[in-house]
């Protein structure tokens, strides 16, 4: 008998508790194979496959990914789908890899790490692409770092804007001038970013007397700017594309420098033919991109490298504003960014850097004087 029971004198009192504990017992018990046959209807019922068990090896997770980057084998062949990246495609996603390995450094030693990854590329790619003296934002999405070149402009040139937001700007509207000839959906992209009204969008209509029709017109968007000042508006910022997205067509960027000095306002220029300003000879109308504000490059696309950031080079002077405008962070995690395009520059080699982008353009001129042979196809 249980010794807690052996103290009470009274036989039926002793029988009566022996006996509830004993039910108790058989209750919890059973309650317990309840539990655990539930918990295992929850397990096969309720948890996906692959993660049921003890895990998986990693051969069959490897060969998962690879069924699905593949397809089923009744379709098209594998070599129709999936680009060989190369030697320096791998140089590309080993930086990934290494930076996630980096990041379990101490923090001393990862913050002097980051810093030299990011000023070594910053150093290299404003001393290939002629923009000396600039700083760089490294960043996944194409058009991000424009939408922090405007918060930068914004914070640049509203005093106020740090303690009292949107209130100033509602005073002094800032208007962002954008070409008919950009690229689909940036304005919208900018508006969302920046929390503006779309009335703060301004479309500046290409050439249609004198030029080429996809070039910003230059006069009437000096009308446009003259406009806005007369009705209390703040021009604050002018996109201007080195290649169209469309038919790869350049403003009339020194121009449009001119302009945008005489009125205070921001120049940004992005396109593909800012890759040319790491050849020997650059068009005057490319050339001019070097004095711009700030210019976003796609050197992935470039140069044929898989995952690696874009890139945004600016000038500017206040740290504390560049902090604000989100285009500087003290975190080695954003500095970290950088490090497949650093050891892609190295792999490659300035030699190599240019004879991709050269090779890129020789092509581009061949097919543009093959197209010219064809009857029915008339070259924009």
């Amino acid at each position: 008998m249980d010794t807690s029971l052996e103290k009470i004198s009274d036989p039926t009192l002793a029988e009566m508790g022996k006996n509830l504990k004993e039910a108790m017992r058989m209750l919890e018990n059973s309650q317990r194979r309840i539990e655990e046959e539930n918990g295992k209807k929850l397990i096969s019922e309720d948890i996906p496959g692959p993660l049921q068990g003890s895990g998986q090896d990693m051969v069959s997770i490897l060969q998962l990914v690879q069924n699905l980057m593949h397809g089923d084998e009744d379709e098209e062949p594998q070599s129709a789908r999936i680009q060989n990246i190369g030697e320096q495609g791998h140089m590309a996603l080993l930086g990934h890899s290494l930076g996630a390995y980096i990041s379990t450094l101490d923090k001393e030693r990862l913050r002097k790490l980051t810093t030299r990854i990011l000023s070594d590329t910053t150093l290299w790619l404003c001393r290939i692409f002629r923009y000396e003296n600039g700083c760089a934002y490294f960043h996944e999405e194409e058009r991000e770092g424009l939408a922090k070149i405007c918060k930068l402009a914004i914070h640049s040139r509203y005093e106020d804007f740090v303690v009292d937001g949107f209130n100033v700007l509602y005073n002094k509207k800032p208007v962002i001038y954008l070409s008919a000839a950009a690229r689909p959906g940036l304005g919208q992209y900018l508006c969302n970013q920046l929390g503006l009204p779309f009335p703060c969008l301004c479309r500046v209509p290409c050439n249609t007397m004198f030029g080429s029709q996809h070039q910003m017109d230059v006069a009437f968007l000096e009308k446009l700017i003259k406009d806005d000042i007369e009705r209390g508006k703040l021009p604050l910022l002018l996109v201007a594309n080195a290649g169209t997205a469309a038919v790869g067509h350049t403003d009339k960027i020194g121009r449009l420098k001119e302009l945008c000095e005489q009125y205070g306002i921001w120049l940004h220029v992005e396109g593909v033919n800012l890759a040319t300003l790491a050849l020997g000879y650059v068009s005057s109308s490319v050339l001019a991109a070097t004095k711009c504000d700030s210019m976003t490059m796609t050197p992935g696309p470039w140069l044929g490298l898989p995952a690696v950031p874009a890139v945004t080079l600016y000038k500017h002077d206040d740290p504390a504003l560049t902090l604000v405008a989100g285009l500087t962070s003290n975190k080695p995690a954003d500095k970290l960014r950088a490090l497949p395009l650093w050891l892609s520059l190295q792999y490659l080699g300035l030699d190599g850097i240019v004879e991709r982008i050269k090779h890129a353009c020789q092509l581009s001129q061949r097919l543009q004087e093959s197209l010219k042979k064809v009857d029915h196809i008339k070259i924009l």
